[in-house]
Order: structure tokens, then C-alpha cells, then sequence
């Protein structure tokens, strides 16, 4: 009997989870002969969805390595040019307008919208202002900077083209774990996905949905994620994002730190401001 990690709570969040988890290793598996060169990033087995709890593979944690964190990078990579339908799209198989990105509900589109700055500002940013100004995490100044930047990205001034392999591969959406920071990253002995021996950078608790694949790698910058250069170099080699990224990672990352803003409170408001007011 195979060992496994139960996660419990609500069921319409677990169920978004393992669908997520399923879309997401539909693109780790090889699509040329058994080749893992062209298979994305390697995500935790689903064993069983109940009403009340998710089953998941368990892994067996290492610390992560240099090499770990190149390969890793890679094949997010390709994870990202597997694409999806449109911008905020929901994983085949679930129908709810809303998902999850942890405890928070993450809204969800049911039809492509006009550009990604239209989704980005109306489904990633305002839906947890208001949250954030009640709570008291931010201030109706830091407020009115969030506004005016959300003001900017609705615009589309900050519009840009997907990394290589996405546009390569025709897809104006990327296919997004949705909520990459460091802890769902899992360094593991053993993928569950026939990687081989050594340490596995192994995606985890997603969010999956289609965006921009900036998205993914700034999220892992929000808390410091280890050798995260490393990974952001491998996956620049292997898919060459567009001109300008540098300067949109702190955009990138507004959505996951308005987020904490929304539900914890506290400082994340003024990071949440400081940051916003860079645009």
C-alpha cells in the first residue's frame, strides 16, 4: 500500500486542488518516446479525492541542490508552454466560478477576457482590496496607490509577450501552478513520476489556472525560494522570456502579496502599497 499525505477542508477547495494537480501533470508527462526532455515539472501523485480529504503521494524530502533547481526550472518551462484556454481559465473538470489559492477564493473566468492587464487588475488585485481596507492592512492612501497602479495594468501598460516556448507553441496563456511560493516547491528523493534518483523539485498544492508565466516566477520570489537565481536561469535558457521581465516582477508578485494582505493583515498592506506605487 502506497504511503500517503491527507489533506482535509472544504470540498469544493479540495476538489480544485486535484484537478489542479491533474492538469498539471498532464504536461509533466513525455511527449516524444518516453523522453524527459520535453516533459514539464514533476507533480505529487493525486491517489484519492473524497469529499473531505485529498490523498496525495508522499514524498520524501532533501534538500535542495543547484543542479535540483536547473532541472526544475526547465521543466517549468515546459509545464508553462503546455498552455492553457484563455486567461484565468479553470483545470478541465471543474466548473465553479471560483477557486482556491489556499483558504482565499480566486476568481475564475468562464470565457476568455479582452487582455491579460484586464484579467490581472479585475481578478487578481480588486477582489481583495476592499478585504485589505477593512482589516486595516492598508490605509485609504496606500489604497488609492493599488488603485491608480491597477488603473495602469487594466490599461494594458503592462502587457507582454508569454516566454518562448509558450508562443511557440501558440498558446496566449501559460499553464500556471497559480501559487508558487517557495513551500510548494517540494525537494524530494522521489517525483512519483519516474524522474529517476536524485533530488526533484515537485510541484505541490496549486492553483492552477491559465496566466502569464511571469507570474509563476516572480511568486517564487515572494518569500525566497532556494537557488531560485538558478531557476530562473534555466528556465530563461531553456525559454527565453520577453524584454523587460526584470521590471515586471514586482507586478508579477502584487496578486499573491495583496492576498496576504486581505487575509493576515499587518504589514503585507504597506508592502502590498510600496510595491504598487513602483507602477
Amino acid at each position: 500500500m502506497r504511503e500517503t499525505f491527507r489533506k482535509t477542508g472544504p470540498a469544493q477547495a479540495l476538489a480544485f486542488e486535484a484537478a489542479g494537480l491533474r492538469r498539471l501533470a498532464d504536461a509533466a508527462r513525455p511527449r516524444k518516446s518516453g523522453s524527459q526532455r520535453d516533459a514539464g515539472a514533476p507533480v505529487v501523485d493525486v491517489v484519492e479525492l473524497a469529499t473531505d480529504a485529498l490523498h496525495t503521494r508522499h514524498l520524501r524530502e532533501a534538500q535542495p541542490t543547484a543542479a535540483a533547481a536547473e532541472a526544475f526550472g526547465r521543466a517549468l518551462a515546459r509545464t508553462h508552454a503546455a498552455g492553457a484556454a484563455w486567461f484565468g481559465c479553470a483545470p478541465p473538470g471543474y466548473a465553479a466560478p471560483e477557486g482556491y489559492m489556499g483558504t482565499t477564493r480566486l476568481p475564475l473566468r468562464q470565457e476568455p477576457p479582452a487582455s491579460w492587464g484586464a484579467f490581472y487588475a479585475e481578478d487578481r488585485l480588486l477582489p481583495y482590496l476592499r478585504p485589505a481596507l477593512e482589516n486595516g492592512s492598508l490605509d485609504h492612501a496606500g489604497a488609492a496607490v493599488v488603485e491608480r497602479c491597477v488603473a495602469r495594468v487594466a490599461a494594458g501598460e503592462f502587457d507582454a509577450p508569454q516566454p518562448c516556448l509558450v508562443r511557440e507553441a501558440g498558446h496566449h496563456a501559460a499553464r500556471l501552478h497559480g501559487d508558487l511560493w517557495s513551500g510548494n516547491v517540494m525537494w524530494a528523493t522521489d517525483s512519483g513520476a519516474g524522474r529517476g534518483t536524485g533530488v526533484i523539485g515537485t510541484l505541490i498544492d496549486p492553483a492552477a489556472h491559465g496566466g502569464h508565466a511571469e507570474s509563476d516566477l516572480a511568486q517564487l520570489g515572494v518569500f525566497g525560494a532556494p537557488h531560485r537565481e538558478r531557476i530562473v536561469g534555466a528556465y530563461n535558457e531553456a525559454s527565453p522570456l520577453a524584454e523587460g521581465w526584470q521590471e515586471r516582477v514586482g507586478l508579477h508578485q502584487l496578486h499573491m502579496l495583496i492576498v496576504h494582505a486581505a487575509i493576515f493583515g499587518g504589514g503585507y498592506g504597506a508592502q502590498t502599497a510600496a510595491l504598487a506605487g513602483r507602477y
